[in-house]
């Protein structure tokens, strides 16, 4: 027997095996399921609203012939499995329908508007975290171990109750006393750098109030760890000890929930926007919905709705980078 023939050849390792791959296509997969119910369910918005959504787009007295022309132009006339093919097609090329109420395209419009959304979004959710984290961290070391009664829970009712406030109240509050009463600030559009300051505090007050609890919570836990008592053992100064061992571990389990803010912050654009007059996607789409312009309402849906599942799979990769423990929990 030949020695080439004596020797077992190598497993063939399967690329799939791997927790990455693994990992990747299941989180694709799930962003993609979801995104075809998304699209699925918007365009099925306008077949479940009740009555003609041309006519009710174009009015009551609007002749028939120009309705029965409208709805042959958008293909309401054919067979809905018709109608649902030529709507994905027209989606993934980009066409998003034409407003009826303007008659510009409505990838136009939401291309004007979104990036005036995404802005406040994003400053709002930065200035919640840069609120949250060193509140969080600071109210866990002043109240670990059962140290300052008081303070925890001054902080955790405080934090409760501005986290419950919706955030629209607080937007009305704001205009009135500093818009209103003091006239210090801007209460509409957004021309100036100013005019970002309440609509942004108004987004950001009450998921830095939820995040900086979950964060001191986490916190504390941290700090009652082994390897905190082997840090402390080792004389390892304070701050050290704080930002360089107890924060990672403490914001990692805060990402998720970071995640679902910024989420959530999206969404809630819809009503700051319409205190603020807002030129965004969330006054847009209220118009919309008023004038029932419902191509414009349809793309706006997809929108946001696309954003909070693409935010959503970005944390979990991000999870996955930072504990790659929970990646392989999955398994």
């Amino acid at each position: 027997m030949s020695l080439a023939s004596s020797v077992a050849p190598a497993p063939r390792v399967r690329v799939t095996s791997h927790p990455w791959v693994r990992f990747g296509v299941r989180r694709l997969g799930r962003l993609l399921v979801s995104l075809w119910v998304l699209i699925t369910a918007s365009f099925l918005m306008i077949h479940l609203i009740p009555g003609d959504p041309v006519r009710a787009a174009l009015g009551p007295t609007a002749p028939a012939t120009l309705v029965a022309a409208k709805r042959e132009e958008m293909g309401l006339d054919d067979p809905i499995l018709v109608q649902y093919w030529h709507y994905l097609q027209n989606l993934f090329t980009g066409d998003l329908g034409t407003s009826m109420i303007s008659q510009l395209p409505v990838s136009d419009i939401v291309a004007q508007r979104l990036p005036a959304t995404l802005s406040l979004a994003l400053l709002a959710f930065i200035c919640a975290v840069v609120v949250a984290v060193p509140l969080g961290v600071t109210m866990g070391v002043l109240t670990r171990r059962g140290h300052g009664r008081r303070t925890e829970l001054g902080f955790t009712t405080t934090s409760v109750i501005i986290g419950i406030i919706p955030d629209f109240l607080i937007a009305v509050g704001l205009v009135y006393v500093f818009g209103v009463s003091l006239g210090w600030l801007p209460v509409a559009g957004n021309d100036t750098p100013s005019s970002y300051i309440l609509p942004v505090f108004a987004l950001m007050i009450g998921p830095a109030a939820i995040l900086s609890r979950i964060i001191r919570v986490e916190m504390v836990a941290v700090l009652e760890a082994d390897f905190i008592r082997t840090a402390r053992a080792k004389r390892i100064p304070a701050r050290s000890l704080y930002l360089g061992h107890a924060l990672p571990n403490a914001l990692t389990a805060s990402l998720t929930l970071g995640g679902l803010i910024l989420g959530s912050m999206v969404a809630a654009t819809v009503l700051v926007e319409n205190v603020f007059a807002w030129p965004g996607l969330g006054s847009t789409i209220v118009s919309s919905i008023l004038n029932k312009d419902y191509q414009v309402v349809q793309a706006i849906v997809i929108v946001y709705g696309a954003t909070v599942l693409i935010v959503n799979t970005l944390v979990d990769v991000a999870l996955a980078l930072l504990d790659p423990r929970s990646m392989i929990r999955e398994d």
